[in-house]
């Protein structure tokens, strides 16, 4: 079993942080036709889609997603935000079965062509276990009970009692997200541990304490390089997890200036994944760690 290594999204083309002139190129380098998916599946196996978490799925779009992507690369979809952050929403009010039917309709595409990694259920930290919560996410997993699940929690109620959350997912074999992030009192505390029967998911957002609360944009919560140091154990924590469980998901989601697309790389030389396909010299020369990697021209990536 290979290892599922990627970034959460693909698209980012605004910004401080942007990954234009980084990893894609400028606007005005790019050759006609040039597609971010295409060129972003040519690298890596997987993604985390964030898109359906501001807007529901439409399957004309999903199926251009598995269209333009190779056999074998997969797509882990973001749950869209009203049912999960329903202060969010910008339609107020519990959640429809027309909200399900709408969900489940636009990622058909993707999980009638086997292309579906997983279903992520990301919870803000202000949702507290309480049998409330649990009530709800009971729900939530047996409505979404035909897909892989995985439920990101962010909030330390839920590891207070790791035991009852365990047995929770357990029995609706959802996979318990592992996540790598600052930590404050009120943190979820984990140990990037396999708790699942089918899947191990992770998500690593980087560690920038000083900028995760208190920042002038959303962006700078994600302005971190794990070193190789850092990466190192985790690593190991993903191959003790492959003796365990069907499929490994990782995703990078210090997505600044592609420091994701960096880490990723370097978690697949890790994890003895070859990187063949070439990268921009441009990012290459901003990551010194990944000296050696194969580099495409500078400027032109096609």
């Amino acid at each position: 079993m290979e290892f599922r290594v990627g970034t959460s999204g693909w698209n980012y083309p605004t910004g401080r942080g942007t990954w234009n002139g980084i990893f894609y190129p400028l606007p005005e380098d790019r050759e006609r036709g040039f597609d971010e998916l295409r060129f972003y599946a040519e690298r890596f196996n997987t993604v985390e889609v964030n898109s359906t978490f501001y807007g529901q799925p439409r399957a004309n779009v999903t199926l251009g997603w598995v269209r333009r992507t190779p056999d074998g690369f997969d797509f882990s979809i973001k749950l869209f935000q009203k049912f999960t952050h329903p202060g969010m929403a910008v339609d107020p009010g519990p959640v429809t079965q027309d909200d399900v039917d709408q969900f489940k309709g636009g990622i058909e595409p993707v999980a009638a062509a086997g292309r579906l990694g997983a279903v992520l259920a990301q919870f803000p930290p202000s949702f507290h276990r309480s049998p409330e919560a649990e009530a709800y996410l009971d729900w939530l997993l047996r409505t979404f009970a035909s897909y892989s699940i995985a439920v990101e929690l962010r909030h330390r109620s839920w590891s207070d009692d790791a035991a009852a959350t365990r047995a929770l997912l357990y029995a609706h074999d959802a996979s318990w997200v592992q996540i790598d992030e600052p930590k404050f009192d009120s943190s979820i505390r984990q140990e990037l541990r396999p708790n699942g029967r089918e899947v191990f998911y992770a998500r690593l957002h980087g560690r920038n304490a000083a900028q995760w609360w208190d920042h002038e944009e959303a962006e700078d919560r994600y302005n971190y390089l794990y070193s190789p140091a850092e990466l190192a154990p985790i690593a190991q924590k993903a191959r003790e997890a492959r003796a365990l469980v069907k499929k490994v998901y990782l995703y990078l989601n210090n997505h600044f200036s592609a420091q994701s697309v960096a880490n990723a790389t370097t978690l697949r030389k890790m994890l003895d994944e070859p990187v063949t396909a070439r990268m921009p010299a441009e990012l290459v020369e901003r990551y010194p760690e990944l000296e050696g990697v194969p580099t495409l021209p500078r400027a032109r990536l096609l």
